[in-house]
């Protein structure tokens, strides 16, 4: 998220809540495609991570981005911690290690986001190879220990950070060494959001699958193709996850709602200050339990607005949803994951095809799929089959989407070549994981070292 929102407007009951969601229904010419991508941030001398501070830190890159863009800066008690573009052109912001997001516009094509991907790296590298900087494109941290990697000066983290190792053994880990891709997809009425958070639900541990891209810590294989993945299964599981109750046939708008408002809290802002709210859900303190806590001890909808932003389920229903399955990966992945979700989601027919594959799972076969992909990959086994050969049906599902959605760039390309990346996998049947795992057997001769020449942007 680019930044926490103030909005001051008091919540006068829970039909608001229920209504703020459905604001976000769209008709289907409105749809449009917003893309997510994160890197780590290394020096090219020695393969060391890159601190906040100093002259070839990251705030120096932030400042020469902010020079060049002429973006807004994004402030938290007087440091900057992010970039806003003007007009709904994105943002760019910092990931608790020091990880590099773009939170990109939203799209009409996939052509424009993967264009505007390739613009952002460009304008990157401008200002930090002259500071001896470049970007890993992987799901996890290779190398650093959890010590060994920045914290980054953002007020939400340091609360994140006290809080994550009370609810789960992984959370420190999920901020501070992991990347992700992520799309932001629209719906246009609560039947059509449940139709897709149910169809994605289902596939996102395929697509843990197809962009399986972290499988080193602390510069030695860890036995697993995303780690990132496995990290997930033990981060904060009532905040995270595959909800069981999306999974019903009449789930809609208010059940999400409950589900929230009975998840802890991080923090409520007031006069530009965080505080600690890690000790009440949403709904103790619409029933007033912070009364004596914070300033003005109500909710406002900006609370909310920030509260739903750290709920961290696989597919995030916001006013649009958040497919979040997927490593952090090379450029082309940044390209893939937009247009494998695009052609399954935003084209009726394939909707349709896409809902027949799945419907007759259940909510337990989906849970055991994502257990076993952080593992097993498209190898993970799917009743007489695998994953991979679910690939590749969903994947001539999404193709078929794309080709029908007919959206070509000025040579007259449509979108399918973008799903290339992710064919390979499925033809091959090797992720990019078991690929750089093989590499670091042989022809990296047991050091993790060239995978930041060979995985950098």
């Amino acid at each position: 998220m680019a930044r926490d929102t103030t909005d001051f407007r008091p919540i006068e009951g829970m039909d608001e809540l229920v209504a703020y969601l459905a604001q976000g229904c769209k008709p289907r010419e409105a749809w449009r495609i917003g893309t997510e991508h994160e890197k780590f941030p290394f020096y090219v001398d020695g393969h060391g991570p890159v601190p906040y501070e100093g002259e070839r830190g990251i705030r120096a890159l932030l400042d020469g981005m902010q020079q060049k863009l002429g973006w807004e800066p994004i402030l938290d008690d007087g440091r900057i911690i992010g970039l806003v573009g003007p007009t709904g052109q994105g943002a760019i912001s910092l990931e608790p290690g020091g990880q590099f997001e773009l939170s990109g516009a939203p799209l009409e094509t996939v052509h424009q986001t993967c264009r505007e991907g390739n613009a952002h790296l460009a304008q990157l590298r401008e200002i930090a190879e002259p500071m001896g900087i470049r970007f890993l494109g992987l799901g996890g941290s290779p190398k650093w220990t959890l010590a060994e990697t920045p914290r980054m000066p953002k007020s939400r983290y340091e609360i994140m950070t006290r809080y994550m190792p009370k609810v789960g053994s992984k959370g420190l880990d999920m901020m501070y060494r992991t990347c992700t891709i992520q799309v932001n997809l629209d719906f246009e009425s609560e039947a059509d959001m449940r139709r897709k958070m149910q169809v994605s639900l289902k596939l996102q541990p395929l697509a843990t699958a197809l962009f399986a891209n972290s499988p080193f810590t602390e510069g030695t294989p860890n036995g697993l193709q995303s780690w990132r993945g496995d990290i997930w299964r033990d981060t904060d599981n009532r905040r995270a996850g595959m909800p069981a109750f999306c999974f019903s046939p009449d789930f809609g708008f208010a059940d999400y709602v409950e589900w929230a408002l009975d998840v802890p809290m991080y923090f409520v802002i007031r006069d530009g200050r965080y505080h600690d709210m890690t000790h009440m859900t949403f709904r103790q303190f619409m029933n007033g339990a912070a009364h004596n806590a914070v300033p003005d001890g109500m909710p406002t909808l900006g609370d909310w607005t920030n509260h739903l932003s750290t709920l961290f389920p696989d597919v995030r229903l916001k006013r649009f949803l958040e497919m979040r399955g997927a490593d952090g990966g090379p450029w082309r992945r940044i390209c893939a994951l937009p247009a494998f979700w695009v052609g399954l989601l935003y084209d009726a027919e394939a909707l349709d095809a896409a809902e027949a594959l799945t419907r007759d799972w259940t909510y337990e076969e989906a849970l055991a799929m994502r257990d076993a992909v952080p593992e097993q990959g498209i190898g993970t086994p799917f009743r007489s089959t695998t994953l991979r050969e679910i690939g590749r049906e969903t994947l001539a599902i999404s193709r078929a989407g794309l080709k029908r959605r007919d959206r070509k760039n000025r040579d007259g390309y449509d979108e399918t070549s973008f799903l290339n990346t992710l064919d390979e996998v499925v033809a091959r049947g090797t992720t990019s994981a078991e690929e750089m795992v093989a590499a670091y057997h042989m022809r990296w001769g047991g050091s993790i070292e060239p995978a930041f020449l060979e995985y950098a942007y």
